[in-house]
């Protein structure tokens, strides 16, 4: 597989970023891996492709699809090329994201006390008023260190003009971060020697930081603070995370059933007796995280936690009600956000929004629906969303009633051609469509991000959806200093 013979082959997209291929030349930070790849023919590729999937299934690395209320587990796609993002490239990226959650945590400390910015007229009132992710319960409870994002998920798209752009902020339980691990633990099986000459940074310090933060949001006088990981259980799409970090940090794997509330204080049932919980980080979404106060016929929650939350006497990670930063209607305002508390510019730029509780809006999406992306405010993993290219007339029709029913709940964005990136299918290298998902951890001592991420691949030939529960993969993120030419 010459690298001459592999540019003939690789048919990249018209107007389409491609991040391996300049259409003249392979871009630098690709180059030394192709260089090594080349002395491999396609049998030994597709070998390396099979040995990745063994190495997934063996390792029990699954997601679970939910279809006519039945979960399918699958093994998670991956991808054997690596992404290749430079240094340069990712100061940026970092410097972004930092800036970005910076001001997203400020407007949660903000919008649960004082509300200063809906006063100030940034933020529409009806706009959080009528969202229903903010979370009414949470008003006025002062968290540790006014840190609300503990951990969230940037999700970034590449343009056709090769910038990053925020997609959209996962800031409640954000997932995906075990594949982000284990995808460099295969690669590390099937390319050590590409991997271990490419100067690549290492993701591998992910668990220790995060427990590092666990440990500093225990109260101070705690000398050994007790902490756990809140699960929905074995039913839930991303429970093989939640043992995959539980093991990686050496803390307890728990389900609701497993704490009670006795005094405003939470305990953990053990063999031993009651101890006391001092940091749950948790995985249990916050409607169902206390039956007296959310859903009362949650069984994945405890009762008194809130309770026992609002008084100081366990730390939540993420805080409740995060769910107002990241609905994709608030999302428009983030750039407005970083201004009014930082007094900066945004260094990663929002894709253009249209919010469709606004008649003007809603009368422009639905005249241009075929350049346009509709999404459900509320929903994610790919699901409630509308690709105008290629919905058919009769589901539209059935689409845009349902949207006009309840404007709020839809915003409509330009399709935008995701980046693409080298993918072995079917024996050959071919481009695919890509987005990117780093890791932030925020904790008293600032916020630190693991350098590389979680790359999802439209495996289908020019799809643009890269969701795991719509069909689509992932690849090892390789963040390279000064990248070796040829």
């Amino acid at each position: 597989m010459s690298k001459e013979h592999f540019l003939n082959e690789y048919i990249y997209h018209e107007n389409t970023w491609d991040e391996m291929y300049d259409s003249k030349n392979i871009r630098q930070q690709y180059s030394h891996v192709f260089s090594m790849l080349k002395n491999l023919d396609v049998d030994s590729m597709s070998n390396r492709h099979r040995l990745a999937g063994e190495l997934f299934l063996n390792q029990g690395i699954t997601f679970t699809v939910y279809n006519n209320n039945e979960g399918i587990e699958r093994i998670f796609p991956f991808d054997i090329i690596p992404r290749i993002i430079t240094g340069d490239e990712w100061n940026e990226i970092e410097k972004g994201i930092i800036q970005r959650l910076k001001a997203l945590n400020l407007f949660l400390k903000d919008i649960y006390h004082e509300q200063q910015i809906l006063h100030d007229g940034i933020v529409p009132l009806e706009l959080i008023a009528s969202c229903p992710h903010y979370t009414r319960e949470a008003y006025g409870i002062r968290v540790p260190h006014d840190i609300y994002v503990h951990i969230s998920g940037i999700d970034l798209i590449r343009g056709s003009d090769g910038k990053f752009y925020v997609l959209e902020d996962n800031l409640r339980t954000p997932s995906g971060v075990s594949y982000m691990l284990e995808n460099r633990e295969v690669t590390k099986r099937i390319f050590p020697d590409i991997l271990s000459t490419s100067n690549v940074r290492s993701v591998t310090h992910y668990p220790m930081l995060l427990h590092e933060i666990l440990l500093e949001l225990a109260a101070s006088q705690i000398a050994d603070p007790y902490i756990v990981i809140l699960t929905p259980g074995i039913f839930n799409s991303a429970y093989y995370e939640h043992t995959f970090l539980a093991k990686q940090m050496g803390v307890d794997l728990v389900e609701g059933r497993d704490l009670v509330v006795d005094n405003h204080k939470v305990y953990t049932k053990t063999t031993k007796g009651l101890k006391q919980v001092n940091v749950i980080y948790r995985r249990v979404d916050d409607e169902y995280l206390d039956p007296l106060v959310f859903k009362q016929d949650s069984l994945l929650g405890v009762p008194g936690l809130l309770s026992t939350y609002r008084k100081g006497n366990v730390a939540i990670v993420n805080a409740v009600g995060n769910g107002v930063a990241d609905d994709k209607a608030v999302y428009a305002y983030v750039p407005e956000m970083i201004k009014y508390y930082l007094n900066e510019e945004p260094i990663l730029n929002n894709i253009p929004t249209y919010q469709l509780s606004d008649p003007e809006a809603l009368k422009y999406a639905i005249s241009n629906i075929n350049n346009l992306v509709i999404k459900n405010t509320n929903q994610s993993g790919g699901y409630g969303m509308i690709m105008g290219n290629s919905i058919n007339e009769r589901d539209w029709l059935k689409a845009k009633a349902e949207i006009e029913k309840n404007p709020r709940n839809y915003v409509a964005q330009p399709i935008i051609q995701l980046s693409t990136v080298p993918c072995f299918i079917n024996g050959k290298i071919q481009p695919r469509h890509v987005d990117l998902r780093p890791y932030a951890l925020y904790g008293p001592q600032g916020i630190k991000l693991v350098p590389g991420g979680l790359t999802r691949v439209a495996l289908t030939e020019g799809s643009l959806v890269v969701n795991s529960s719509q069909g689509g993969g992932s690849k090892d993120t390789w963040i390279i200093d000064n990248p070796t030419s040829n």
